[in-house]
């Protein structure tokens, strides 16, 4: 993550806190946006700010590094609530039946997110829509983002042409995602805002917004005067690629005006498609896409498309940020990462084979995972990568060989909390179910330093004081205590941006 810069407050002293794992309390003086002086609890701080200092009882509570989330769509996240949930339907059947029980309820149009069709005993089609809905536009968006299933009077409206699955995939999804996007700017900065503070109240200090907007002048608008709650680092998609080299984007580089709060991310690209939706690019085919246009699934960026994609962005000063879930999409974006010699990341690595986890180490990529995804995929994976799901989300795998790992949600795809993930990577289990490959688990010091944008696991002087207060010590909670942690207070650069204190 970028050098943290900006959103600073006074000298703050947190008192009495405890570090994770450690029992003895703990002093905290934080100044300039930095960890100062820590010192055993009532021992002289000499620092010269401390006399200065406001103080903030912590009680005993547990302190760490402020919490990052390494891959969201923020926006869309924000909206999602707004939006029918469509989490629940069990079948193509029970998704139409949500639909027209909205319409019965005076619904003009609807826009429905969450629906998971992988292992649906029914199929989507046109024909089941237009009987729920008839002529009120029905767009409904899959969970994994990759998909929209839509009705007659949508098609009309957002002028596409679906098949008689009514299904939009990859490319022709997110250029109708885009359009229901498109949302006044002062209704979507406050819902983004919304979100935000939501996030702080789960400890989170910063985000990686990937939107496929261009994002600039949204967070320069939304952080003006660095009062925002959160830090972001926002994305650039090859279609702004130009516009951003042009106008000088830096990966890095904080945007004037937001108080070191907004910083330029990586340069997007996305390769293939997803699990639930099987067009995530493997080297092996689906069961039951025999006969298919595409039954390994779908690669969306050839490889003499990304290299010279990559090329231009590394040497434009842009970091690249490649999505790729399939095995094959994998090993093809770690060739292209050795072909343009650079570094960058890979976003999901959901699917890998064992051989190109030592690639991952040797190139210096890092892996940018989602752990939540597989407890969501777990079953579709069985299903449709049966005999091979020792090769999903191989955190364990990939710790080991010495590659850095960044947690994240994808949110909306899974809720924008890093205890959610941290609990997934650890327990990999979710609703009393046994463990799904508990051999790719990784400890709790890992998932936790894979989620606070490259402060570590623990405090340190020098350190950032963009900082997290929970309640239970993370390293001796159980699984379904991370998965709820409570959070007392979070901090960026020292100002507070949620607090339960008394």
């Amino acid at each position: 993550m970028p050098e943290v810069t900006g959103a600073r407050a006074g000298a703050l002293v947190l008192e009495g806190g405890r570090l994770p794992g450690a029992p003895e309390a703990v002093d905290v003086l934080l100044d300039g946006g930095r960890v100062i002086e820590l010192v055993p609890d009532g021992a002289p701080l000499t620092g010269a700010a401390a006399a200065r200092a406001e103080r903030i009882a912590l009680g005993g509570r547990w302190i760490v590094p402020g919490l990052y989330d390494r891959h969201v769509h923020l926006s869309q996240w924000a909206m999602v609530s707004r939006r029918l949930d469509l989490a629940t339907a069990s079948s193509a059947a029970a998704a139409a039946t949500l639909v027209a029980g909205e319409i019965g309820r005076g619904a003009g149009e609807i826009a429905g997110f969450g629906y998971r069709d992988g292992l649906w005993p029914d199929a989507p089609s046109l024909e089941l829509l237009d009987a729920a809905a008839g002529d009120v536009p029905v767009v409904l968006v899959s969970a994994d983002l990759h998909a929209c299933w839509l009705n007659s009077a949508a098609a009309r409206r957002h002028a596409v042409s679906p098949g008689t699955d009514g299904v939009l995939r990859e490319d022709e999804c997110f250029r109708l995602v885009r359009e229901l996007d498109d949302i006044a700017d002062t209704v979507l900065d406050q819902w983004v805002a919304e979100a935000a503070t939501r996030a702080a109240a789960r400890g989170v200090v910063g985000v990686v917004d990937y939107e496929m907007r261009w994002n600039r002048d949204d967070w320069a608008r939304r952080a003006a005067g660095g009062a925002f709650p959160l830090r972001v680092a926002f994305g650039v998609y090859p279609q702004h690629l130009d516009r951003a080299i042009d106008e000088g984007l830096r990966t890095g580089e904080p945007v004037p005006g937001t108080g070191g709060l907004v910083t330029v991310g990586g340069a997007k690209a996305i390769t293939d498609g997803s699990l639930n939706t099987r067009t995530a690019w493997c080297f092996d085919p689906y069961p039951g896409l025999e006969g298919h246009a595409h039954p390994a699934g779908l690669a969306t960026v050839t490889y003499d498309e990304l290299v010279p994609l990559m090329r231009r962005a590394h040497d434009g000063g842009l970091t690249p940020a490649v999505h790729a879930i399939g095995d094959r999409a994998n090993a093809r974006v770690l060739d292209a990462f050795e072909a343009v010699g650079c570094r960058g990341s890979i976003e999901h690595a959901q699917l890998l084979r064992h051989g190109d986890v030592a690639r991952f180490a040797r190139l210096g990529i890092v892996a940018s995972v989602q752990p939540e995804h597989a407890m969501d995929d777990r079953d579709v994976a069985d299903r449709y990568w049966r005999g091979r799901t020792d090769r999903a989300f191989m955190l364990a795998e990939l710790a080991a060989a010495g590659v850095e790992l960044a947690l994240g949600s994808d949110a909306p795809v899974a809720p924008l909390d890093p205890w959610v993930a941290i609990a997934a990577a650890v327990g990999r289990s979710r609703d009393g179910r046994a463990p799904w490959h508990p051999e790719q688990a990784i400890d709790v010091r890992v998932a936790l330093a894979a989620s606070t944008g490259g402060a570590g696991a623990e405090v340190r002087v020098g350190g950032s004081a963009d900082l997290t207060v929970v309640e239970l010590d993370p390293f001796t909670a159980t699984i379904d205590e991370l998965r709820g942690m409570p959070v007392a207070a979070t901090f960026v650069g020292g100002r507070s941006t949620h607090s339960s204190l008394g």
